[in-house]
C-alpha cells in the first residue's frame, strides 16, 4: 500500500514541475509578444512626430 502512494505521490510532484515548466515558457511568451507590440508603437511614434 505504500508504494502505490509513493509512487502516485511521485507521479504528482514530476505533473507539478511539469506544469510549472510549461507555465513559465508562457508567461516568457507572452512578454515577448508585449514587448514586441511596444517597439512597433514606439516605431510608429517616431515615423510620425510633427516637431
Amino acid at each position: 500500500m505504500k508504494t502505490i502512494f509513493a509512487k502516485l505521490l511521485m507521479a504528482m510532484i514530476v505533473g507539478l514541475f511539469a506544469l510549472a515548466a510549461t507555465g513559465c515558457n508562457t508567461v516568457e511568451g507572452v512578454g515577448k509578444d508585449i514587448q514586441k507590440g511596444g517597439e512597433v508603437i514606439e516605431e510608429s511614434a517616431a515615423e510620425n512626430r510633427s516637431y
